[in-house]
């Protein structure tokens, strides 16, 4: 294709401006890009004028360029209308003004370059060229071809030598049919036009000389047949015509001022991701802050811990001394000699006693401290609404989802302490020593039992066999031991109530140890769902880090591709 490189460089330029556009767009950046508006003058096609005598072999030329036979060759004099050929859908010609035909063909390569094919200097239509005074201006090339036969003919030259100079840069001369000359008589004819362009002109346009019969043929063999093609002589005419298109100063200039305007934008969307990724630091520092703020709040709760610690032991020693009570009614005698009998459960029972009212009242304090730590978060939470949307520009939610969030973690944060308590109690073994105390005593108990009614027996069997003085002495045994009975549990109660009650007041220390970490653990969770109210601001800076680096990886690929075309450029 003619200009093949210029094409690929403005190909890849929109390319390049459309990703730009597109990021623009994404960063709400402003600067000129490619758009529908100004699109056309970016992509304005290549226009060529070809002209000469009438079956000088214009039409055939241009056919021969491009590889399609989309011009009308024929023998015969043409109509005298100017044809101008460009890209459509279908295939359709329409006078656009007098003497000048829009001819729409559906090839690719006319995209890229409007063909203009005139139907001969030699006309006998009068007026038949004035189409082309008002396209002289927006031309790329003009291509005036001479027939190999008659190269001296003085309308062609007539009209040459009206162009301006600036006409005159951009045209060729092209003699044309050359296959039905001599070689050597074709170099003859162009050191002649040579001699005249000096003398009609005043310079030497570039001349070449080529055979479009001969190219067409070539192009249409499979693979293309070089021998013909170079006897043909368009690789030079070819060459020169891609060189003219890619060195065109008015067309880099306009690519280049389309890549001006390019980096222009993408400066421009790199402030507007500094600036955002400005903005996405000072708001993780800002979310830093705040949470700092909500470990803040955790550490006074913590630091309120001895004031409770000293409430929750207040309260195990009260309980301690209510449940030591209770034991000291199970071991009295009645109830401990009813017990020899039904069996002794006093151990279990009063330890699951005294759990469940320390749980009880762990769980009244726990209930009364996640009151406050419930009160001071929402106050925290009124007051952080408005600094998060001035901050950051995002709502935190209305009151009702806090409420979700707090209602939960209060009631997780009692029941963990209850747990930690049971568990607290379970994991002193008190009740290990109160039933070892117990059985100890219950031994006792049963042999001294089994001793008054051994005795009783003895005084029933004496008196049935009326043996004198046996029923008294057997009735004074029992007495005697019931009377032992009494006295032994009445003092090992007081022995083992005693020592119950000292080892739960020894182990309080421990319980209050074991209870403040699980309490801070509680304290953490807590705030740690509190938290849970950031998600939207952490959502929301997530996905601006999500967003803004995929988009500095496609700025730093469109700015290494502009930067390719500028030295393309």
């Amino acid at each position: 294709m003619l200009g093949e490189r210029y094409l690929a460089t403005r190909e890849r330029l929109r390319e390049v401006m459309h990703g730009i556009a597109v990021l623009a767009r994404e960063t709400r950046a402003e600067g000129l890009v490619v758009d529908e508006e100004n699109a056309p003058a970016f992509d304005s096609p290549f226009q060529f004028l070809v002209l000469g005598e009438v079956n000088s072999g214009k039409s055939s030329l241009l056919n021969a360029l491009f590889g399609r036979e989309f011009c009308r060759v024929s023998n015969l004099p043409d109509t005298g209308r100017v044809r101008r050929y460009h890209h459509g859908e279908t295939t359709g010609d329409r006078e656009a003004a007098p003497f000048l035909d829009d001819c729409a063909r559906p090839l690719a390569f006319l995209k890229d370059f409007h063909l203009i094919d005139t139907p001969g200097t030699n006309s006998a239509v009068r007026d038949h060229l004035a189409p082309i005074h008002a396209m002289l201006p927006d031309l790329d090339l003009i291509l005036i071809v001479f027939s190999a036969d008659n190269p001296w003919e003085a309308t062609i030259w007539d009209r040459l030598s009206r162009l301006d100079e600036a006409s005159l840069d951009r045209t060729v001369l092209v003699v044309q049919q050359c296959d039905r000359r001599e070689p050597a008589d074709v170099q003859v004819i162009l050191g002649h036009l040579r001699e005249l362009s000096l003398k009609r002109l005043g310079r030497v346009p570039p001349l070449f000389a080529v055979s479009a019969r001969r190219a067409w043929e070539a192009k249409l063999t499979t693979p293309p047949a070089y021998a013909p093609w170079q006897a043909s002589g368009f690789g030079p005419l070819e060459d020169h015509l891609s060189r003219q298109i890619c060195q065109s100063y008015r067309r880099r200039k306009m690519l280049d001022h389309w890549r001006k305007h390019a980096a222009i934008t993408l400066q421009q969307i790199e402030e507007r991701m500094d600036e955002t990724l400005r903005g996405v630091n000072r708001s993780d520092r800002f979310l830093a802050e705040i949470e700092r703020e909500i470990d803040s709040l955790r550490q006074r709760f913590v630091l309120r811990l001895p004031r409770h610690l000293a409430e929750v032991t207040g309260v195990f020693q009260s309980e301690a001394a209510w449940v030591a009570k209770r034991l000291k009614r199970r071991l009295g005698p009645v109830p401990t000699l009813l017990r020899l009998f039904t069996g002794e459960r006093s151990g279990p029972e009063i330890e699951s006693l005294f759990i469940a009212r320390l749980q009880a009242a762990v769980e009244t304090v726990a209930t009364q401290d996640a009151g406050e730590t419930v009160d001071v978060c929402r106050k925290h939470r009124a007051a952080l609404s408005a600094r998060v949307l001035e901050e950051i520009g995002v709502e935190l939610g209305a009151s009702e989802e806090l409420e979700t969030i707090l209602g939960p973690a209060k009631e997780r944060f009692i029941q963990r302490l209850g747990r930690a308590a049971r568990s607290g109690i379970g994991s002193l073994k008190v009740r290990h020593a109160l039933e070892q105390a117990l059985r100890h005593r219950r031994t006792s108990l049963k042999t001294l039992v089994a001793l008054t009614l051994l005795a009783l027996t003895a005084a029933g069997v004496g008196g049935t066999l009326q043996i004198p003085w046996v029923p008294w002495i057997a009735l004074g045994i029992a007495g005697a031991t019931s009377l032992l009975f009494i006295l032994n549990s009445y003092f090992t109660r007081r022995e083992i109530v005693g020592d119950f009650r000292d080892r739960l007041l020894a182990t309080c220390g421990t319980f209050a140890h074991a209870l403040r970490g699980d309490y801070e653990e509680a304290l953490r969770v807590f705030f740690q769902e509190y938290t849970g109210c950031l998600g939207e601001v952490k959502r929301h800076l997530a996905r601006q880090k999500f967003e803004l680096e995929p988009r500095m990886q496609r700025w730093n690929h469109l700015f290494l591709a502009l930067k390719a075309v500028e030295q393309e450029l």
